[in-house]
């Protein structure tokens, strides 16, 4: 890793933003990286537009400022591209991942970053029973850009969430990676 990674998560409250950063910090972790996670809320609710970051880096992170150029863009809920400026400061070069069930192309996205998108809520509805896509949306993050392995994010999920909770997450993490490994 020549420079430092900067992921930013956009969401609504309950859709576990803070816990997919933490997941993906600690998954950077355990892969033997240097990480930070950390959310910008103030008094939201369920349903309230929340951000979360997550910088990875070979040697320790210091700053602690919001991601506001990010490599890495995850947006938990297409409609918030809408509402806020969700996609200012992505670097042109980077990777916008949006739980959508439509194709890239159809969302008409204006930016040069890669544009990848996965249906998450559908997923984690079928497989974990509610609509919280931040797993299926690590899981797709994790197979594309391979940036931490699938294996640390399955021990980060099950020792934040043991027991059958823990095993629906991984189960739907692992159906994110099968689909977009087939893309």
């Amino acid at each position: 890793m020549k420079h430092m990674i900067e992921i930013r998560i956009h969401g609504r409250g309950g859709q576990g933003n803070v816990a997919a950063a933490e997941l993906l910090s600690i998954a950077a972790f355990k892969d033997g990286k240097f990480a930070q996670a950390f959310p910008s809320f103030g008094a939201e609710r369920i349903g309230a537009p929340v951000q979360a970051f997550v910088r990875i880096d070979d040697k320790k992170v210091r700053t602690r400022e919001d991601v506001l150029h990010p490599n890495y863009l995850i947006v938990q809920d297409y409609s918030l591209i809408e509402m806020v400026p969700v996609l200012d400061g992505l670097k042109p070069d980077g990777l916008l991942l949006v739980n959508s069930d439509k194709p890239p192309e159809d969302l008409k996205l204006k930016t040069t970053a890669t544009v990848e998108t996965i249906p998450a809520t559908e997923i984690a509805i079928e497989i974990i029973g509610r609509p919280i896509p931040n797993a299926v949306m690590i899981g797709a993050f994790c197979s594309i850009t391979g940036l931490v392995s699938l294996e640390a994010v399955q021990e980060a999920i099950m020792a934040r969430f043991p027991g059958k909770v823990g095993e629906n997450n991984v189960a739907a993490l692992e159906r994110a990676h099968e689909i977009m490994q087939k893309r």
